[in-house]
């Protein structure tokens, strides 16, 4: 009878087997001790469960690689997620070959190297012949397998941001080497050069042959592809190859924080559109390599002898300075000692049980109302979202319009049948009403899919499991304003009219994340307002308001701040976090935080 007393270490691959369930995903505190336990790998048990599509393993400091029958027993795995953990510093071949995985998810472990001559698993036949999304961010990577390409010839979006990357294999962009590949990110490396054949990700006009012509005989009914999406910002970069201007369907490009020789060149990536880039390289902009078509172009773009002098002056040097200036972001932080009356936020003890980590910042000057810069600052916050909170499991971010709201704000728990809310879009709700609806919606979309994908809402829900009480977040009104990690209030809701915000992060795992997140969540912002401000979009604004908003932000009676060129550093106000005896717990931004801000961000204390 003792013996039968002991409870399973592994409860939910139990409750997996019994329901015959797709979807699994294994996180949380306890995870740490029972995967050292297993030596640091993954139960054998686990794969013992073939009708698995979806397998997440996130936050988890002893995970050190997947563990032996991955391939073997688990064939039907659409999607493979462990990030945020400690893998590295090789990646064993045990992940490979997986026929059906379409999604891979490696980011935030220690990798420094991929197999050596096998990529992510046996190159002919491939590999990973359905992998459409590799995501290796937040690793040590020094290089690529050469072979990457041939391992997953399929790959439509490759996450390469925050290695140690300096430079690209060459086979990477052979002619028809990636033909589907729309999105190439690689921030925040060491990248020295990028080769002219990355034209050859404009289109799969090449002949295919041998094993490959099988795996890309179905694509014939889609093609041509081209590149969409490239970010290369925060490299070492000197030149950008003029060839990139021959990839027909690119849309957003981000060279933003590399040391590029052609200043002007340098100056239009910190600020103008896609398109005006492009052209620029099309025409021959000074130092792409277009030779006599180089000086024709340069001669029309620049037409007229005042233009021309101005191109003399910045090939000479002069005034590159001015420009490396205007192409700075400024943030400024001002402290509760210089602000009249700084906002605070109150926390109750009973947080400690539940969602103990919390950081507040109030931030003034964003410019949300030219174009689809609301929608732009929206979909930045899913991306954070989505990669550094993962998925909202590691900590959750929520935006306030800070007008609507009233100070002091008080972070404390409430039953779920007693805490009451309006969700955003949706009518007023209890907790407990809410958290039910969201998951039978997700149910409802998981049948409709036929359990081989996970919706957004499956992969938070779960951290309110066993919860006896709730947290929330509350303005002096008693309304409730935020409830992690499931929605804000629609009384604080960002709108095109708002400026000044205050920004909220929580989580159950620690103070630091939450930093690091509301640290990039600024910087952020910073880059978006600078963005928009150079480039007020056609239809917008009239002329009057434009105009208006102009004068205000460039005026410095109205706004100290602002300089020369009429930029406006983007205010930080400091959020102090205290016990309800008043006691200090955290405050922020302190004189640790945003100090790892890039050389092309310029913070004001």
């Amino acid at each position: 009878m003792a013996a039968a007393a002991v409870s399973d270490p592994w409860p939910e691959l139990e409750l997996a087997e019994r329901e015959r369930r797709r979807e699994l995903l294994l996180t949380g505190p306890g995870l740490e001790e029972r995967v050292r336990a297993a030596g640091g790998r993954l139960p054998p048990r686990l794969f013992t469960l073939p009708l698995l599509h979806y397998l997440e393993v996130s936050g988890c400091g002893s995970l050190r690689a997947p563990g032996p029958g991955l391939a073997q027993g688990l064939p039907q795995l659409h999607s493979l997620v462990l990030r945020r953990n400690a893998l590295g510093p090789g990646l064993s071949p045990e992940l490979g070959p997986l026929l059906a995985l379409r999604v891979l998810d490696l980011s935030g472990n220690a990798l420094e190297a991929l197999p050596p001559g096998q990529g992510l698993g046996p190159a002919e036949p491939p590999g990973l012949p359905q992998l459409q999304s590799l995501n290796l961010s937040g690793n040590r990577l020094r290089e690529l397998p050469a072979d990457l390409a041939r391992c997953a010839p399929r790959l439509q979006s490759l996450n390469l941001t925050g290695n140690c990357l300096d430079a690209f294999p060459a086979a990477l962009f052979s002619p028809g080497a990636l033909p589907l590949l729309s999105e190439l990110a690689a921030a925040d490396n060491c990248l020295r050069e990028l080769s002219p054949d990355i034209a050859h990700l404009a289109s799969l006009k090449v002949p295919v042959v041998g094993a490959r012509a099988q795996v890309l005989s179905s694509l014939a009914s889609v093609l041509p592809f081209s590149l969409q999406t490239l970010d290369l910002s925060n490299n070492q970069l000197s030149e950008i190859p003029a060839e990139l201007a021959d990839c027909p369907k690119l849309k957003e490009v981000n060279f933003r924080g590399n040391k590029l020789r052609d200043k002007r060149l340098e100056k239009m990536v910190s600020g103008c559109q896609t398109k005006s880039i492009l052209e620029y390289l099309r025409v021959g902009g000074r130092g792409c390599g277009r030779g006599k078509g180089r000086a024709e172009g340069a001669e029309k773009e620049d037409g007229g002898k005042k233009r021309r002098e101005r191109k003399q002056r910045r090939e000479s040097g002069e005034g590159e300075e001015e420009a490396t200036d205007a192409a700075r972001l400024l943030l400024r932080v001002l402290h509760v000692s210089e602000n009249p009356s700084p906002l605070t936020v109150r926390v109750s003890p009973e947080v400690r049980d539940v969602r103990p980590y919390i950081v507040g910042a109030v931030v003034r000057g964003m410019d949300l109302r030219p174009g689809n810069a609301l929608k732009r600052f929206l979909t930045s916050q899913t991306r954070l979202h989505e990669d550094l909170c993962g998925k909202r499991t590691a900590a959750t971010i929520a935006t306030h319009d800070l007008r609507a709201l009233r100070g002091p704000l008080l972070y404390a728990t409430r039953p779920p049948q007693d805490l009451k809310i309006v969700p955003l879009g949706r009518k007023e709700a209890k907790a407990k009403e809410l958290v039910r609806q969201l998951q039978l919606e997700a149910e409802e979309q998981r049948k409709q899919k036929k359990r081989q994908s996970v919706s957004g809402l499956h992969r938070y829900l779960h951290l309110l499991d066993g919860k006896e009480n709730y947290p929330c977040l509350m303005d002096a009104d008693g309304d409730v304003i935020s409830f992690p990690p499931i929605t804000n209030s629609e009384k604080t809701k960002i709108k095109k009219t708002t400026s000044d915000l205050f920004l909220e992060v929580t989580s159950a795992t620690s103070l630091q994340i939450c930093k690091d997140v509301m640290d990039t969540l600024i910087l952020k912002m910073a880059e978006m307002n600078k963005y928009t401000s150079e480039n007020k979009e056609e239809g917008s604004l009239s002329d009057t308001e434009a105009d208006a908003i102009s004068g205000q932000l460039s005026d410095p009676q109205v706004n100290p701040g602002a300089g020369k060129d009429g930029q406006s550093p983007l205010v930080v106000e400091q959020v102090r976090v205290v016990d309800l005896e008043g006691s200090l717990k955290v405050v922020y931004p302190s004189k640790a935080d945003l100090a790892a801000a890039p050389p092309h961000v310029t913070v004001l204390r």
